[in-house]
């Protein structure tokens, strides 16, 4: 939490640690100051968090990020008309604001949620599936992108705009998927994707890579060294150094136990994996799924049943 906590501090918040840096935490509200800050990490949450501090805060904040990450909160800013501009290094500058004008929004479909389900209509769970209404920005559709270069059949037909993020129908059919590589400089715009990219990959012709992951190591678990070792378990070529991943696409049925951690990516990447016909794929456990997708199972069961 100190990614977090640490720049906030800088802006004048206090905060009491009961177990190191993690939760639970106590937050001590007060006056806050401007802030200038480099991140050194290209992370949306802390930057969001920032500029949400200096925007209720009312007081100036200048960010800059190593890489661009996710831009949903600019968009929105932007949309309404706060005093939010990008600097000539790109980082990004805030200046107070008198008032946060009201608005309506439909959110946009999560495109991390939609990713489960295009990947297992991908791997010929179902028969095809459209999914109305998903979130396009750019900076979130890296998976999509990574997608297409393994030969993944997915349309892409856009519907319009919410506060600047763009909407899209997608229609997705079963494929025959190669192997690709992504490098660290695509990592921003899928790292919630990496672990559905990582099953896909080991259903793909030739070796994946996946460079510039170690962020995956500090997620609501270990991703990147679980899913190396459930890969393993499933009967797939799976190795994971510091920062890198690399899965060997294999045709034999996944079958095997897996550790899910907790961690509600891991769970519904393996449960996809485990959708596939012929495939037995255990899982650890399947509740953290609600976290981010409350209704995945039921919609999986739904593309099973359609497929049948």
């Amino acid at each position: 939490m100190r990614r977090v906590t640490q720049p906030l501090a800088a802006m004048g918040a206090r905060f009491e640690e009961r177990r190191g840096d993690g939760l639970p935490l106590v937050m001590h509200g007060g006056r806050l100051q401007p802030l200038i800050y480099d991140l050194p990490v290209a992370a949306a949450q802390v930057k969001t968090a920032l500029l949400l501090a200096g925007l209720t805060g009312r007081v100036a904040v200048t960010l800059r990020e190593p890489a661009q990450s996710r831009d949903h909160t600019e968009r929105m800013f932007r949309a309404l008309g706060l005093p939010l501009q990008v600097t000539p290094s790109g980082g990004l500058s805030l200046a107070p604001a008198d008032r946060v004008p009201a608005f309506e929004l439909d959110v946009p479909g999560d495109v991390s949620s939609a990713a489960f389900l295009v990947a297992a209509a991908v791997l010929g769970v179902g028969r095809g599936v459209t999914l109305t209404g998903v979130g396009v920005n750019p900076t979130r559709t890296g998976v999509l992108r990574v997608l297409e270069r393994m030969g993944a059949r997915i349309r892409l037909e856009p519907v319009g705009e919410q506060l600047g993020e763009p909407v899209a129908n997608l229609t997705v059919m079963p494929s025959s998927l190669t192997a690709a590589e992504v490098s660290a400089s695509e990592v921003p715009s899928l790292i919630d994707e990496v672990p559905i990219l990582a099953v896909l990959a080991s259903r793909a012709a030739g070796a994946s890579v996946f460079r510039g992951v170690q962020e995956l190591r500090v997620k609501e678990s270990n991703r990147l060294a679980l899913l190396a070792s459930n890969l393993r378990a499933l009967g797939v070529e799976a190795e994971a150094s510091e920062a890198t991943l690399t899965v060997v696409g294999t045709d034999r049925p996944a079958r095997g136990s897996v550790v899910t951690a907790g961690d509600h990516r891991l769970t519904m990447a393996f449960a996809v994996l485990g959708a596939v016909p012929r495939a037995r794929v255990r899982l650890s456990e399947t509740a953290s799924a609600a976290v981010s997708y409350p209704t995945f199972f039921s919609d999986l069961r739904r593309l099973v049943r359609r497929g049948r």
